[in-house]
């Protein structure tokens, strides 16, 4: 069972990434699927969450407008569309499945992080 994170890069302000999520040995299309960052002395914060019960997904209002999360259950892989990057976006970005978007169920898996750097 395994989650992999891949995708970030060093990118400029303005410019746009699409991180992965590839998930193996489970199906990840009847899990909860959050997206998580980590920014250099900051605490963890979740910027976005799909929710397997209602097929809604959720946003923080930090990335409202800018981020989109899809997936292709075909794949087994999840995405996180990012545009309009800012600096402030520089983070580790991570997945993980299971769990709920309220934050009440602790997710079941989770995936290595990819690190995003945008420059000024």
């Amino acid at each position: 069972v395994q989650l992999q994170a891949s995708g970030g890069g060093l990118v400029q302000t303005g410019g746009s990434l699409n991180l992965s999520c590839e998930a193996s040995g489970f199906d990840l299309e009847y899990y909860v699927i959050g997206w998580f960052r980590r920014a250099p002395g900051k605490e963890r914060e979740g910027v976005s969450c799909f929710s397997s019960r209602d097929a809604s997904t959720h946003y923080a209002e930090t990335v409202r407008g800018r981020f989109t999360f899809s997936r292709d259950n075909a794949k087994n892989t999840a995405y996180l569309q990012i545009d309009n990057l800012k600096p402030e976006d520089t983070a580790v970005y991570s997945c993980a499945a299971g769990g709920d978007c309220e934050g009440t169920i602790e997710y079941s898996y989770w995936g290595q992080g990819t690190l995003v750097t945008v420059s000024s």
